[in-house]
């Protein structure tokens, strides 16, 4: 078991432990990718959103290294067709490139991922052939073992928000791991990435093409998986004796399919714990980073956010989003920034255009005022 290569069921089992809301049919959406062209997934989601939850429950769903019949036996996805198929098959690379970022100290996020994991390779499989290309050692260990890889990427924006001097080599680096339909076939049964933004364009469209991508603005068949539905929350609230129409009231904040009410999780879980209805969420978010944005008065962005803060919805085209936290260069750039962010939810009108507005809750409220 290492820390990159096969890191185990220990993180998913601590969440089971707790008060779990069972979103293992995430796991069955991801099965019926495995080996085929939508194999490569990368969901994007607000802060808080339980985005890390749902990597460490796929890296101990698929991780060879360990047996986690007991943790799964009896969720959702045991029920599945495909339940015992995929369970602990697969060698897993997981990747918190948050947690590694923290830890650099002379190389680069590229340049860390690639040591640690040829080094867990190496440990793991003494006869591997180690070459300079990671996707060529990566297809030698696929050749060796017989078993492709489930590769996991747990906030893979990043570089994208922190560290600029670094997204070039950061892209090139997924692009090589991922632009070959031949070579990733081979290599991957299946990816997935998570984030926060959504992956970033260039001037000929997404850098990384053969991603599907679902993301808060178009969530599709990741829906029931986004954050809690209003029907898990009366259930948790009639398990804790907790008033529903309170949180209701305070952390209902997004209708993303025009009818299903989501919840952010975070939120709803510390009131369930302190049985107290507060703002949660705030204390997560970079406060001195919207400032920023919202102080850009964009072709009268200010105003707008003085009509958002008085309960109004505003006009918004998404189309032109670079997917990045500085690539921002009219009003419809910061405020869809502010949606991925998870300061302002978004509904549907036509085609690329959509009406923008401050979810009720409180935590998003108070954030912009």
């Amino acid at each position: 078991m290492g820390k990159y290569l096969n890191p185990g069921n220990l993180t998913f089992a601590e969440i089971r432990e707790d008060n779990y809301v069972d979103k293992t049919g995430l796991i069955d959406v991801i099965n019926h990718s495995i080996n085929k062209n939508s194999r490569l997934s990368c969901v994007s989601r607000p802060r808080r959103f339980g985005k890390s939850f749902a990597a460490a429950m796929l890296c101990a769903y698929y991780d060879r290294s360990c047996d986690s019949h007991e943790i799964f036996d009896g969720l959702e996805i045991s029920k599945a067709t495909d339940y015992e198929k995929h369970l602990n098959q697969y060698n897993v690379i997981c990747l918190d490139i948050a947690n590694i970022a923290g830890t650099l100290k002379d190389s680069t996020i590229v340049e860390f991922i690639q040591d640690s994991v040829k080094k867990e390779l190496i440990d793991e499989y003494p006869d591997l052939k180690v070459r300079e290309g990671f996707d060529d050692t990566l297809l030698n260990a696929v050749e060796l073992t017989g078993n492709k890889f489930v590769m996991i990427i747990d906030e893979w924006d990043v570089p994208m928000r922190e560290f600029r001097d670094q997204i070039d080599e950061y892209l090139s680096f997924l692009r090589t791991l991922f632009k070959s339909s031949i070579t990733t076939n081979r290599i991957f049964a299946a990816v997935y990435m998570t984030g926060i933004l959504p992956i970033k364009k260039n001037t000929t469209g997404s850098a990384l093409s053969n991603f599907e991508e679902y993301t808060i603005l178009d969530t599709r068949k990741f829906m029931k998986y986004t954050g809690f539905l209003e029907d898990e929350v009366k259930e948790l609230c009639a398990e804790r004796d907790v008033d529903f129409e309170q949180m209701k009231e305070w952390y209902d904040g997004y209708v993303l399919d025009g009818e299903t009410s989501v919840y952010n999780p975070y939120s709803v879980m510390k009131a369930l714990e302190d049985k107290s209805f507060k703002s949660y969420w705030k204390k997560t978010s970079a406060v001195e980073e919207l400032l920023t944005y919202i102080d850009m008065n964009m072709d009268g962005l200010q105003e707008d956010i003085v009509k958002l803060m008085g309960g109004e919805k505003i006009s918004v085209n998404v189309s032109n989003f670079a997917n990045d936290t500085h690539s921002l260069y009219d009003k419809n750039d910061v405020l869809t920034l502010l949606i991925h962010l998870g300061y302002l939810t978004y509904e549907v009108t036509q085609g690329d255009y959509g009406l923008v507005y401050i979810p009720r809750s409180e935590e998003h409220t108070s954030e912009l005022q």
